[in-house]
């Protein structure tokens, strides 16, 4: 009775907070954590420690598997070496020029210990924001980044953690520690595009929406438990099983199991996010406690928690500098790219002498090859950004619930144990409070252009009239036939071809001479329109022309379309 009660009045703190945020305009996340820590410091409230297990291994997989299923695998691809730059890099430069700092300031720690606590406090949280970069009209490759950045770095700093704490009780050299990582991620790689096409073909055979949502909810652990016993990282392969499956669903799963499956996945999301820094905050009475029994300087380690707060911003502005340098070029080299591009597709179209190294690919393979890099080539020139948008990178460094979570996992026989958890939770709090309150301000006084909306637009409205165009010819093709043969009636078809064209209220429909149902007849017509449009989308989707929320905004409407006209049962 006792656990049900909390957890109910969890959901409803959770819920209630959540909506408070948003009246005020302040981050959920930020305002979980300060009414954690106020209520942490209530008599009535029990002293609070969380097993880092429950987090990291329980929480954490179908948080990052829900973000992952929403990032478009076009968009994580084209900014993976920024993304792994910071995810990656800059983990390890944060690893250990923090381990440094702690090494110095805690005598008797032991460089092992320093650098396992350093990678405890060197991955980032994207969710304060994302959420405030979204709220405030970011541009989407902004909160791409960040979002790739939060997906991918909690594997780096794990990893790292893991060989620091080996290197605790044994000798660990170096070039094993980057043979580790490679095999980590070679192994998780494979775990984690495997069980992202198995169980998206094996899902799409569910003709049941309870059925293939309920599945959805163990694929995250499908990925991380096996990569997790082979030594690998679960956490970057539930990472590619959900970039894999988002990818891939829409292809295989039916649009009404996908709509279900986004709400259930979404509302699972916030709970979890949420209840994740309403604990962070609930467990700082018991770090404070814990370092007290043990006689350690409460001050201290919060001084030394301020001081590595600091060195980690500044490592990361430092950082991001070049990294924005280093995209303009590639945004100065797309344009030279572009024009030898076109001068390729110029050669090819007159049947000129093709290069040596074009003469043996095939004219039609090669004319997709030069359409898709037209495209990447458009994408990093139209949606390049400057040293404003690196500003907002750069000051979106906060830490979360999972720095606190590994702290935890450290062992019991650290020296300063619980120096080194008040520690992670005074980098993790200071962080998320100083960085995320102040963010919204950061961004409107830079004034960041956001997505221009006018040419997404312009985008939508030719991608629209494609698709169109694909429903129109597959309506006028003469061979089109209901499932078992028979032939539609002409004046059915008519009026799906009329309401295709027109899109307004379905049109009164009466009996036909055959005896057909006429309204059967008309479903499964829209259904083999909405079908075709989907077809068309994902062959456009394949070439890159068009941005991801164009694509986003064409999908939701198929989406809607196929699940009205779907059969419940089919």
């Amino acid at each position: 009775m006792g656990w049900t009660l909390v957890a109910v009045l969890g959901v409803i703190s959770i819920v209630a907070v959540a909506a408070a945020s948003r009246r005020i305009g302040v981050a959920a996340p930020l305002s979980l954590v300060v009414v954690g820590t106020v209520l942490s410091f209530l008599p009535a409230v029990p002293h609070l420690e969380v097993e880092p297990d429950l987090v990291l291994t329980v929480v954490l997989p179908p948080l990052l598997y829900a973000s992952a299923v929403h990032m478009p695998a076009v968009d994580f691809r084209r900014d993976l070496k920024a993304i792994l730059r910071l995810a990656v890099l800059l983990v390890a430069v944060t690893t250990l020029c923090s381990g440094y700092l702690f090494a110095w300031l805690l005598p008797g720690l032991g460089l092992a210990a320093a650098f396992a606590l350093g990678a405890v406090v060197s991955p980032t949280d994207a969710v304060a924001a994302t959420s405030i970069g979204k709220r405030l009209g970011l541009p989407t490759r902004l909160t791409t980044i960040l979002e790739g950045e939060g997906l991918v770095n909690d594997a780096s700093a794990l990893v790292l953690l893991g060989s620091a704490v080996a290197a605790m009780t044994s000798t660990v050299h170096l070039w094993k520690v980057g043979l580790d990582f490679l095999a980590s991620v070679v192994v998780a790689s494979v775990i984690g595009v495997v069980v992202g096409l198995l169980t998206v073909l094996v899902r799409g055979r569910l003709h049941d929406t309870v059925l293939n949502t309920a599945l959805s909810f163990v694929v995250p652990f499908l990925a991380f438990l096996p990569a997790e016993e082979l030594g690998a990282s679960g956490v970057l392969a539930v990472v590619l099983t959900g970039l894999v499956s988002g990818h891939l669903s829409p292809r295989f799963l039916r649009a009404r199991d996908r709509l279900a499956e986004d709400v259930n996945w979404q509302t699972i999301a916030f709970l979890l996010e949420s209840a994740v820094f309403l604990l962070m905050g609930l467990q700082l009475r018991t770090l404070v406690d814990q370092a007290e029994d043990a006689g350690q300087s409460v001050a201290h380690a919060v001084g030394i928690g301020l001081l590595a707060s600091l060195l980690a911003i500044a490592i990361r502005m430092l950082f991001v500098a070049p990294l924005v340098a280093s995209l303009r070029r590639d945004a100065d080299k797309a344009v030279e790219f572009r024009t030898r591009l076109d001068d390729l597709a110029d050669r090819l179209d007159s049947g000129a002498e093709l290069p040596r190294r074009f003469r043996k690919t095939d004219p039609g393979r090669l004319e997709g090859r030069i359409e898709h890099g037209r495209n990447d080539a458009e994408f990093r020139i139209n949606e390049k950004f400057g040293w404003r948008g690196g500003l907002v990178i750069a000051w979106s460094g906060m830490r979360g619930a999972v720095t606190v979570a590994a702290a935890q996992s450290l062992p019991a026989d650290t020296p300063y144990r619980p120096q080194l958890l008040l520690i992670a939770f005074t980098v993790a709090g200071t962080t998320l409070l100083l960085q995320g309150l102040t963010l919204p301000r950061v961004i409107r006084a830079l004034g960041l252009p956001g997505d221009d909306e006018a040419a997404d637009r312009t985008a939508f409205a030719e991608l629209y009239a494609d698709l169109s165009a694909r429903v129109a010819d597959t309506l006028t093709d003469p061979a089109l036939t209901m499932p078992d043969g028979t032939p539609y009636d002409p004046a059915v078809l008519d009026q799906a071809r009329a309401w295709t064209t027109a899109r307004h209220k379905r049109p009164a429909l009466g009996t036909v001479a055959d005896g057909v149902d006429p309204r059967e007849q008309f479903r499964e017509l829209m259904l083999t329109a909405a079908s075709a449009q989907q077809d068309a989308l994902l062959t456009i989707r394949t070439t890159g022309t068009y941005n991801s929320r164009v694509l986003a905004r064409a999908q939701s409407m198929i989406d809607n379309e196929l699940a009205r006209f779907q059969d419940p049962e089919g």
